[in-house]
């Protein structure tokens, strides 16, 4: 026993490195190991490179040693020999149990974790005392380039049985540098006042600027002196370049001062523009795509921007991956620049797979449907396009996506990733609007049925003025050339008085066939037939009512009421080419119907309806946007009954209010109002006029509307939510209704309402702001708005809230 601690004494390893005193060679006879606890005792032996009955010298102990260490499993390692018996005795790196951090503000946690996860420091793993320094080196690192100078980040290991330990990391982040100064050293052309209004990062001006952004961050630096350099290479500086940048901190470390050298050179003209390489005989379109021409001030966006329009062009032919590239040639004894492009189209690209992901609901068919880009085809950039515009509109992804990946030099994969968004609902409860006040509905009403894509809605639903149930189903591929075809089933009482309209019933039930046919892309066409009953019933005996009954009179019951049967039909145009089904940013919308009864039908009329949406994006991304929207409608009779001219019933006028019309003004209060003759007292005959509304036979509104970011939102929800602000204006007004035959007579009550009815020329405008979000409940929409120019008898709303159509 004296002998092996002896030999402990000269062979003690507590590193990497083994001072043996001098030996000679000896065989192994067993090799042991002391200490393991998490490692098991094959797993170490398997590590090292000597087995039993091997003959070991001083150098290959110390290669046994090293390779232990390199398993990571161990902290220290020590050797005993006893005789040919080698003892190693081991003591394991601790394993990791928690992980805690504290005073990160800047960063967050999932940052950090992820960083030291990178650097194999995670709960359950082992540790290595040795990266705790580089770890901490790195992080304060992270902490200077965004400007916190005096940041310090500490780590306290605290040991746990059974070989455990719990980091916990110490942030203390500090106070970010403020920008003290900004200079600009070796400008003439520019003030120093032009460039620097052009960077994102200012001189500090005190607490009263809310606005400036006067912390130091080097990233941002970086991207400012990007800007500098564009802007000069942007109009004629070609030999512009910034010699070196420096930043000069203040002993508190609160403050620096950034000092930017540059060198200006000349403003350089275009001397000639040529093409090198195959244009594969398209040379005319090319050479047209260059928006510059000799003489031209040089101007590196220009040269960028049809570097991007050729390669496009190529992609729209079927070549994926061309090479543009541009080498100007410069002559500085003359200031000018031969701007070259160099042109390698490639090999044109054949689609092999288009790869669909991310529906869980859809079926991948829907999606398919909409591509137009094919497999087996040549790839083309247009339309790829296309297929993610179409893709959009469908309204049930909230995000589209489509890559394009490189299998082989003429081979690629086209990935499209989506994620869906709520398409429908299933309801059954209480709900409530400000025009339609509270309201019970069950029902389904889904646009993506089974994932299939065709359209069902059941509903049933009744508020303060309106009783329905409506079952319907459309599948916009009845056919594989995507002719459209649907089917409805209704029933509706409506109680006009309680919609602020003349009060009448109308109860009516029906069914209609439709059909749709693709003209292109953008354009189709609709048509219609249906069938309709309407019974009308408690009707008051308004003036504007008399030129109605005067035609059909033969209708009405002893009671007063009439029950009239009309066949229809249909056809519309739209053209879409919006960028998204909901919630759109950009594009346009049409859409013109024309409607009429049948003849033979117990009335005969038409209706005519026009309506546009335009969105104009004012940034890249969409997130400020500008919509424009308009409405025309009109309608009148055909044809003659019992010897007199067909008029519009009054059923079917036009109403404008609300907020799909004129937000601020109350739900179909716009317009004229009904008003009653009677005789005085004295037998003069007067008019009485009320508040409620009868609608006309044309209408038209209009509105402008600026859509922003929503304040405070996270921008993972912008494609959910929306805030806006307005203005509204429209009128509605009846044509055939003489308002003159009643001048004569005097009035009696209500008098303010006269003459605020028939003619155009008394727009209501109205302004607010609206938020919309696409919940899974459906479209939510929240208005706050004033009426700008109203008159009396209109009645204003506010604050409104609806569950209705996504503009």
């Amino acid at each position: 026993m004296f002998k092996k601690y002896l030999l402990a004494m000269a062979l003690t390893v507590t590193g990497c490195f083994s001072n043996f005193v001098a030996a000679e060679e000896f065989t192994i006879s067993d090799l042991q190991f002391e200490g393991l606890q998490r490692v098991t005792l094959g797993a170490a032996l398997l590590s090292l490179p000597i087995r039993e009955g091997d003959q070991v010298d001083d150098y290959d102990l110390s290669q046994a040693i090293k390779k232990l260490y390199s398993t990571s499993y161990f902290e220290s390692i020590q050797l005993f020999r006893d005789d040919s018996v080698l003892v190693f005795k081991v003591k394991e790196r601790p394993t990791i149990s928690a992980i805690e951090l504290t005073g990160n503000d800047k960063l967050s946690e999932e940052q950090i974790l992820d960083s030291l996860k990178s650097s194999s420091i995670q709960v359950g793993d082992t540790l290595d005392r040795t990266v705790l320094t580089s770890i901490e080196k790195s992080l304060e690192d992270f902490y200077h380039s965004v400007g916190k100078y005096s940041a310090q980040v500490e780590t306290i290991v605290t040991p746990l049985p059974r070989n455990r330990v719990s980091l916990q990391f110490v942030f203390r982040e500090g106070l970010t540098a403020k920008i003290e100064q900004i200079n600009i050293v070796g400008n003439s052309v520019y003030s120093d006042e032009q460039l620097l209004k052009r960077l994102t990062l200012s001189e500090s001006a005190g607490w009263w600027d809310l606005f400036a952004d006067d912390n130091y961050q080097k990233q941002k630096l970086s991207g400012d002196l990007e800007v500098i350099k564009s802007y000069y290479l942007d109009r004629g500086y070609i030999r512009f370049k910034i010699d070196e940048t420096q930043v000069a901190l203040r002993p508190n470390k609160k403050g620096v001062y950034v000092t930017v050298n540059v060198q200006e050179g000349d403003v350089y003209n275009v001397s000639d523009v040529t093409f090198i390489g195959d244009l594969l005989g398209h040379d005319d379109d090319i050479k047209s795509l260059v928006s510059f021409k000799k003489g031209d001030v040089y101007a590196a966006s220009e040269v960028a921007a049809v570097e991007q329009s050729i390669s496009k062009y190529f992609g729209r032919l079927g070549y994926a991956f061309p090479q543009i590239n541009t080498y100007p040639e410069i002559d500085d004894e003359t200031n000018t620049v031969v701007v070259n492009f160099s042109v390698d189209p490639g090999q044109r690209g054949y689609v092999r797979y288009i790869n669909i992901s991310g529906n869980t609901a859809t079926k991948d068919v829907v999606l398919r449907r909409e591509m137009r880009q094919m497999e087996g085809g040549w790839l083309s950039s247009e339309n790829i396009e296309l297929s993610r515009a179409r893709l959009n509109r469908l309204g049930y992804f909230s995000k589209v996506d489509i890559d394009t990946e490189r299998v082989s030099d003429d081979l690629v994969d086209i990935n499209v990733k989506v994620e869906e968004q709520s398409s429908g609902s299933f309801n059954a409860g209480i709900g409530f609007g400000t025009d339609s006040g509270v309201s019970l509905s069950g029902g389904i009403s889904e646009s993506n049925f089974l994932g299939s894509g065709d359209k069902i809605s059941l509903q049933t639903k009744v508020n303060d003025y309106s009783l329905s149930a409506d079952l319907s189903y459309s599948t916009p591929y009845l056919t594989k050339d995507g002719v459209s075809g649907g089917a409805q089933i209704y029933y509706n009482k409506f109680e006009a008085g309680d919609a602020n309209i003349v009060d009448y019933t109308n109860t009516t039930y029906g069914l209609k066939l439709s059909a749709g046919f693709p003209v292109n892309e953008i354009n189709r066409l609709g048509f219609s037939i249906g069938w309709e009953n309407n019974g009308i019933s408690q009707l008051n005996g308004y003036e504007q009512l008399s030129d109605f009954w005067d035609i059909y009179g033969s209708f009405q019951k002893s009671d007063g009421s009439a029950n009239f049967k009309n066949f229809d039909v249909s056809a519309t145009w739209t053209r879409n080419n919006l960028d998204r089904g909901q919630l759109a940013t950009q594009g346009m919308s049409h859409t013109l119907k024309g409607e009429m009864t049948t003849p033979g039908s117990d009335l005969q009329y038409f209706k005519l309806n026009f309506d546009i949406r335009n969105y104009q994006r004012l940034t890249l991304d969409g997130s400020w946007t500008t919509l424009l929207r308009g409405s025309l409608g009109y309608g009148n009779g055909y044809g003659t009954f019992e010897g007199s001219d067909q008029i519009l019933p009054f059923f079917e006028n036009y109403y404008v209010g609300g907020y799909r019309t004129i937000r601020g003004f109350s739900s179909n209060s716009v317009g004229p109002r009904a008003f009653y003759t009677g005789v005085n007292n004295s037998g003069n005959t007067t008019n009485t006029y009320t508040s409620s509304a009868v609608g006309g036979n044309a209408k038209y509104t209009l509105s402008a509307e600026l859509i922003f970011p929503t304040p405070f939102l996270d921008e993972a929800y912008s494609r959910q939510l929306r805030s806006s602000v307005f203005v509204d204006a429209g009128e509605v007004w009846d044509t055939e209704f003489d308002y003159d035959t009643y001048s004569s007579y005097s009035c009696s009550r209500n008098c303010d309402y006269a003459g605020d009815y028939s003619k155009p020329g008394r727009t209501r405008v109205s302004m607010g702001t609206q938020l919309t979000w696409v919940s899974p409940l459906g479209p939510l929409v929240f208005t706050l708005a004033v009426p700008l120019k109203d008159y009396a008898g209109d009645t204003t709303e506010i604050f409104s809230f609806n569950i209705g159509d996504v503009f």
